[in-house]
């Protein structure tokens, strides 16, 4: 029974509510609560109530859906049994996975590693986390004992689960390459992944590192990468990767349980005649493409006046024939293709890069008359050959050589003449044969035309995880601040971890039927956070009181949370 009871001292009234019970057969007093003067607790019972003293913002969305997913796939447990450490702070596995969602969500580097985690919900998720144990230097007394086998090992046990486990369609595959530029000394050398070599994004002048990729063509599930030398071209790499590739696929299936017939689609910068004898050999069913410029004969076809072009069912503005030719050593069957889009992206190309190259041209020109005349002087004077240089340079674009012709003559007074004009009918040949054509080459003797281009227009699924993977805002490789080769395994590693786990999320939102693209998904995810609001506590010893109120939600937020079982009910202490 409780009881409102006042108590008078030195002339001032003050007010306890009291629990009375029953004690040894009398009943007594058995707690008291200090209420305070009249005025007091008056006010705190019509005012507004006290205001808290400060508040601290959690990201929750994010970072709690992606640590689920690391739990589904077990990859904690997998790692601490293949990397096992003395029972003293956070586990191999655990490192592994916080760095694994830390670049799934929002890429830092090791110093700035628990600044980022301290301001999610993961500091709940994993308590025994603390600044001391993510500091830079116990992170990577951890992932260096991961050497390369053991990297291996690890990513084979952790797909054999999620296959399973996911029921991922393994129908088609996708296989694609890229490289990443890093800032890697040139004289330092512990390193020989970082080697210099075309960068994808214009960076020759940096060591790079690349970077090849299978994936689930439905999904985008990452199923085999490999990280290698910075200077390595595709088509070696794709060569010395696909017999790896082979027997780590076959790895994956269950004892005495085949897996279903694939089909390998690859771009044309990966052919090569002895990749094609690998494949046949192999026994792999593949989709790819051809460059136009190693089948001439099809190349030339007109895209309007051949009467073999048929309309592709389910295509719109697409059309396409079907020859059996020898390519790459043996007959095989080669899928023509024209598109409308590509037509009319290519001759926009075509025609931006053509004025741009008959300014250039004109500027040479006119630079060349004006020292012919005495108006130019100084420098170093032109020759014919220095003159021809500059052409090849200005006219170096795809068939922009065969657009413009141009001639250098010398001259008595010892400066160049440059003449240059277009070729209409190169531009015309130009645009109703080459413009807008494809020429595929498939094992698929069966499929239908359109199957085909569909199968191999599934590979700008790659490119995009790759375009995911540079991208500043939802990327997962940058900053990359490593030097040695076994710590960029590693990077490579737990970055790919990380395209799992997006890939892993992204499924459980869809199978709730919640169309949503990944900036778009990992956008309204960020938005989903936790608000700890903290009161001082009344009273010396009293501690502190900390009040969990979620954000507000958007509907399709309130889905996403209900979805994904973000709803924990779990306050935070």
């Amino acid at each position: 029974m409780q009881r409102l009871e006042a108590k008078r001292v030195n002339g001032h009234t003050y007010y306890y509510l009291s629990d009375w019970g029953w004690r040894q057969g009398r009943c007594r007093r058995l707690a008291q609560q200090y209420l305070g003067k009249l005025e007091d607790f008056s006010a705190r019972l019509t005012g507004p109530g006290p205001a808290p003293a400060y508040a601290e913002v959690f990201e929750l969305g994010r970072p709690l859906a992606l640590w689920e997913a690391v739990e589904r796939c077990e990859l904690i447990p997998l790692a601490n049994e293949l990397c096992p450490k003395r029972q003293q702070g956070l586990s191999s596995g655990t490192y592994l996975a916080l760095a694994a969602v830390n670049r799934a969500v929002q890429p830092v580097s090791k110093r700035g590693f628990w600044e980022w985690l301290s301001r999610t919900a993961l500091v709940r998720a994993v308590p025994e986390v603390c600044a001391e144990a993510l500091s830079s230097q116990r992170f990577w007394d951890h992932l260096e004992r991961w050497d390369p086998e053991k990297v291996r090992t690890l990513w084979k046990r952790l797909l054999e689960r999620v296959v399973q486990r996911e029921k991922i369609d393994l129908s088609r595959l996708c296989y694609d390459g890229t490289n990443f530029y890093t800032f890697i000394d040139t004289f330092n050398v512990q390193n020989h992944l970082a080697q210099r070599g075309k960068n994808k994004q214009g960076r020759a002048n940096l060591r790079q590192v690349s970077y090849a990729l299978v994936c689930a063509a439905h999904g985008q599930w990452p199923l085999y990468y490999e990280v290698y030398e910075g200077n390595r071209n595709d088509s070696r790499q794709f060569g010395e990767m696909l017999g790896r590739f082979a027997t780590f696929y076959a790895g994956l299936a269950p004892a005495g349980a085949p897996w279903p017939q694939t089909t390998l689609v690859f771009d044309k910068g990966n052919n090569s005649a002895a990749n094609f004898a690998l494949i046949d050999a192999l026994g792999l069913d593949y989709v790819g493409a051809v460059k136009l410029g190693e089948v001439a004969e099809w190349a030339a076809v007109s895209n309007t006046g051949d009467a073999r072009w048929e309309a592709c069912t389910g295509l719109e503005g697409t059309k396409a024939f079907r020859v059996e030719s020898e390519v790459y050593g043996r007959k095989r069957t080669l899928v023509v293709s024209w598109h409308q889009g590509l037509f009319e992206a290519q001759w926009a190309t075509v025609q931006s890069e053509l004025a741009r190259a008959l300014r250039k041209l004109g500027e040479l020109q006119q630079n060349l008359e004006g020292r012919q005349q005495g108006e130019v002087k100084g420098g170093k004077a032109p020759t014919v050959e220095s003159v021809q240089k500059q052409c090849r340079e200005i006219l170096h674009r795809e068939h922009l050589s065969q657009v413009v012709a141009s001639e250098v003559r010398a001259r008595d007074s010892g400066v160049p003449e440059l003449n240059y004009r277009v070729q209409p009918e190169a531009l015309e040949r130009l645009r109703d044969t080459v413009l807008g054509k494809n020429v595929l080459v498939t094992s698929h003797g069966g499929w239908s035309n359109a199957q085909v281009i569909e199968a191999y227009r599934s590979q700008f699924l790659i490119e995009e995880i790759f375009q995911q993977m540079k991208d500043r805002d939802v990327g997962c490789w940058w900053p990359m601040f490593h030097w040695t080769d076994r710590m960029i395994q590693v990077h490579g590693l737990y970055c790919t971890i990380a395209l799992l786990l997006r890939a892993m999320v992204s499924r459980q939102v869809r199978e709730a039927g919640v169309e949503l693209s990944l900036t778009r998904l990992w956008a309204e995810l960020e938005q989903v956070r936790e608000v700890v609001n903290v009161y001082e506590g009344h009273g010396r010893r009293k501690p502190s009181v900390r009040q969990s109120v979620p954000s507000r939600l958007t509907v399709l937020q309130e889905r996403l949370v209900e979805v994904l079982g973000l709803r924990s009910g779990k306050p935070s202490v």
